[in-house]
């Protein structure tokens, strides 16, 4: 009878109390504190429960709040050529995916493009979130050298994003613009306690949110340049539109200054970026740094380098401390660590002038490192027009 009743609790109460839950950082805590199947005589220790919860969400919101947006720069840059009267070509690159090239597209040029991508998250801070093998929780006697109660977490997190962006010359050196991201995203879950060799699904549950996520305003100033090369100056600002409940949005504002320079010579181009953010989710400090390679009139190739250093958000590390209540008792859980959260990738790809200046861009960025929320590889598909 008491197995029966345990079987209905365990298949019941984590579906009725996950219907209840409405947004992706509810199903997160609902994951990670519920308590459906009371495991004998042992208490749950809830702080433990609390800061993994809020280590979990705070990682996630770093990678889902802060979309990446391409490049403002136009894959045609145009400049007045004085003695024929009438804009030329200066550039026979198509440019770079999300790393900013000095150059601007020019007096009364108007850039308008389409991104879609999409990413399958399998990785927090190098811990794997699909195999089971995540422990959240799990509590050992001092005089024991195994765990006699384990909870493994297993979670499928997948985002597509399309992001509208655009860009307007203002001057041949200055260019405003924006991006307009809308996201969907879709968690699944569930919490798998081990309690003496017995093992109980604690919670399971699902949720999915969609919208605007923070749109983004941008400004780009050619401080110097010749044909060549040339120094940049760019701001950003990101508006909290996107619900933070939802994990769309950082929750406020952001401003990002950057510095960029380029060099061109012949069929080869190098570009590299350095920029200081303040404020959404952290603070943080970028560097990338880009290559491209004309193949063919119509075809660029091109690889980049992005780094991000966040100061406000610390790696995931497991920490061991008393059970509040339980003597000689040792549990284990998730915190942030002393480590800045440093998240790093490649990317690479291919951009196709598709008809007159139209450009198709293919692009895959890949993982490099454990740093943060994670996909073995994120594809992109963009296409743009210059007016």
């Amino acid at each position: 009878m008491r197995r029966a009743l345990i079987a209905v609790l365990v298949v019941l109460a984590p579906a009725a109390a996950a219907a209840q839950q409405q947004t992706p950082a509810d199903i997160i805590s609902f994951l990670v504190t519920n308590q459906s199947v009371q495991t004998g005589d042992f208490q749950k220790d809830r702080a433990a429960a609390a800061a993994t919860r809020d280590t979990i969400v705070r990682a996630l919101q770093v990678s889902l709040a802060t979309v990446p947006i391409p490049s403002s720069s136009s894959g045609f840059v145009y400049r007045l050529n004085p003695e024929l009267g009438t804009p030329s070509r200066v550039s026979a690159s198509f440019g770079t995916f999300f790393v900013e090239r000095a150059m601007t597209s020019g007096h009364g040029r108007f850039l308008f493009g389409a991104a879609g991508t999409t990413a399958d998250y399998d990785r927090l801070d190098g811990l794997d979130l699909g195999d089971g093998t995540l422990l959240t929780a799990a509590n050992t006697f001092v005089d024991e050298p195994a765990p006699f109660d384990t909870e493994a977490l297993t979670l499928k997190i997948r985002t597509s994003t399309l992001t509208l962006y655009g860009t307007y010359g203002v001057t041949d050196r200055l260019e405003i613009g924006g991006a307009l991201p809308f996201v969907q995203l879709k968690i699944e879950g569930s919490r798998l306690n081990v309690y003496r060799g017995q093992s109980f699904v604690q919670a399971s549950g699902t949720a999915s949110s969609s919208g605007v996520a923070d749109v983004a305003a941008r400004v780009k100033y050619r401080v110097v340049g010749t044909r060549r090369a040339g120094f940049a100056a760019a701001g950003e600002v990101r508006l909290p539109t996107g619900n933070e409940d939802q994990l769309l949005g950082a929750g406020r504002a952001s401003v990002r200054v950057m510095g960029i320079g380029s060099l061109e010579e012949g069929r080869a181009g190098v570009h590299g970026n350095f920029a200081i953010v303040r404020g959404g989710v952290s603070d943080e400090v970028d560097t990338s740094g880009a290559v491209t390679f004309v193949a063919t009139p119509r075809v660029t190739l091109a690889g980049e380098i992005l780094i991000r250093r966040l100061s406000d958000v610390h790696q995931v590390v497991s920490v061991n401390a008393p059970h509040p209540t339980i003597a000689n008792v040792i549990t284990q859980r998730l915190s942030t660590g002393l480590s800045t959260s440093v998240i790093s990738s490649a990317v690479t790809g291919v951009k196709w002038n598709a008809g007159k200046t139209m450009v198709l861009t293919g692009e895959v960025l890949w993982r490099l490192g454990n740093g943060g929320l994670t996909a073995p590889f994120t594809p992109t598909i963009s296409l743009d027009y210059l007016f």
